[in-house]
């Protein structure tokens, strides 16, 4: 009785977050301007409801009911109390009324940031930043600062039990690592890349990223694809997991491959085990798993040389102008071209981590040390700078690129980084089970591939934790060995070092 009763409450708060997510994502795939300052009270008020939900003394009581029978409770139910009890005790110590202001503040600072974005004016995001960064700090207090640091608590929000010690360690060695390869590449021959930049239908890049959608295994009676300022997923439901991406003409890389990225997230999603459907386990695990998904598509599959031995015909038919005349080796050259570049969406493979690393360091100090919001702008420009050698020329392609700060998204971006670690490693383990994971990419036939993430990580959602995941589909813990590698033998062989 108590189990139903529990399982019926949290179905309950499933249902306003999915009410929540379908307003989000009309806001941000054309939602008119004007109504946007409205949407954010509707937010605002259909999560301070749930908020009352999540943190409600009905739900306290089930939850103290449910773990005193722990014993009894079968695998799904017994990891659901455990999940909901940390979200629980988490949301208990906000303040009602503190939470409605900051999630109302969230909405605005959101649509303050594209504006910023749009207009190049860091100043007019500014005063939402630097409250949005007050919020955390107070929320800090309340959940208490994990392991002596303050960033610490914000990282276990995406990715539990990480530390700045594990990162500032793991992180540190694989950049001085990437920076080293990365300077023997400038000195190398460069591809030609013109080829890139010619103009290329956004109805045909459209039509192109429905097509790859289909082969990798993306459900349509699942989900949709749109057009935002920032590609997302947005999961609703376990059968309705929406992409986006954004069309460039004079790039066509910034949509197929943003698009077979959030593709990997969607297809998490759209594989989870039907018995967690309607419960909060019908999720991602961790940030960092999730993108190990959307980074294993985007990189060892829309990268691969073999998958654009299958592809490369269909992109020359939406784009004949463009790619007629250029043989596949040349094409494979450009796309994987190492070039340190301001935009993180837009980064190469190889520097894109560096791109994380810089967000990680910045995020890092603004909570543990004494960085100022103001400051974001010089410390953001010195750091590309050191790291990639390039200084951005206005904000908009400076700090004001991304839009999780916007979010109070703190502690996310080294997901990002994580996500190509757990990526190289569920590709290392795949390697023996898949052998032949090139000839499959060589004739489209990627229902293999998808079977073995499914089997291995997509199926469980939440139910099992990250680092359980990790060594059960792979045999050891976090290792960044085989990202270090695979990065090192691809491109010295492309540019023959």
């Amino acid at each position: 009785m108590v189990v139903q009763q529990f399982t019926d409450y949290v179905k309950k708060m499933q249902h306003y977050g999915e009410a929540l997510n379908v307003i989000y994502w009309d806001m941000r795939t054309g939602a008119p301007k004007k109504g946007l300052a409205q949407r954010s009270e509707v937010v605002g008020t259909l999560s301070a409801s749930l908020f009352a939900m999540q943190t409600s003394d009905e739900l306290g009581e089930l939850l103290t009911a449910l773990e005193a029978q722990q014993a009894d409770l079968d695998d799904v139910t017994r990891r659901l109390v455990e999940e909901v009890r940390k979200n629980y005790d988490q949301n208990k110590k906000i303040p009602a009324d503190e939470y409605k202001e900051f999630v109302i503040l969230q909405s605005k600072a959101e649509t303050a940031w594209e504006e910023a974005k749009a207009t190049n004016n860091f100043a007019l995001f500014l005063p939402y930043l630097e409250e949005i960064i007050q919020w955390q700090k107070k929320f800090i207090q309340y959940w208490g600062i994990k392991n002596g640091s303050p960033y610490n608590t914000l990282l276990d929000l995406y990715e539990p039990e990480m530390t700045t010690d594990v990162l500032d360690q793991v992180f540190g060695d694989l950049r001085d690592k990437i920076v080293t390869l990365v300077q023997k590449i400038m000195t190398a021959a460069k591809p030609d890349t013109s080829m890139l930049y010619k103009h290329f239908p956004r109805e045909a890049q459209r039509a192109l990223s429905l097509e790859l959608l289909t082969q990798l295994g993306y459900d349509f009676e699942a989900g949709r694809l749109d057009e935002s300022v920032h590609p997302f997923m947005i999961g609703l439901n376990l059968g309705d997991n929406r992409i986006t991406t954004k069309y460039d003409e004079h790039d066509f890389r910034t949509a197929i491959f943003g698009t077979i990225h959030e593709c990997g997230h969607a297809m998490y999603e759209q594989n989870i085990d039907q018995k967690l459907a309607g419960l909060p386990l019908a999720t991602g695990t961790s940030m960092g798993i999730h993108e190990s998904q959307s980074l294993f598509y985007e990189n060892f599959v829309g990268r691969n040389e073999q998958f654009w031995q299958h592809n490369y015909e269909r992109l020359q038919h939406y784009s004949p102008a463009q790619f007629r005349d250029v043989p596949l080796a040349d094409f494979l050259r450009a796309i994987n071209m190492v070039e340190p570049s301001f935009i993180r969406i837009e980064a190469d493979e190889l520097t894109y981590p560096l791109h994380i690393m810089i967000r990680y360091e910045i995020e890092r100090d603004l909570f543990n040390g004494d960085l100022q919001a103001k400051d974001l702008p010089q410390i953001w420009n010195d750091k590309y700078e050191e790291y990639l050698g390039i200084r951005p020329a206005t904000d908009a392609q400076g700090v004001l690129q991304d839009m999780h700060w916007s979010g109070g998204m703190f502690g996310y971006f080294p997901s990002y980084a994580l996500g190509m670690i757990y990526a190289a490693q569920w590709k290392h383990a795949m390697d023996q089970d898949i052998p032949n994971f090139d000839a499959l990419l060589a004739k489209g036939e990627l229902l293999p591939i998808r079977q073995w993430l499914t089997e291995k990580i997509h199926q469980y959602g939440a139910l099992k934790k990250p680092f359980e995941l990790l060594q059960e589909a792979t045999g050891e813990g976090l290792n960044a060995t085989y990202l270090a590698n695979y990065l090192q033998d691809k491109y010295t062989q492309l540019y023959q070092l």
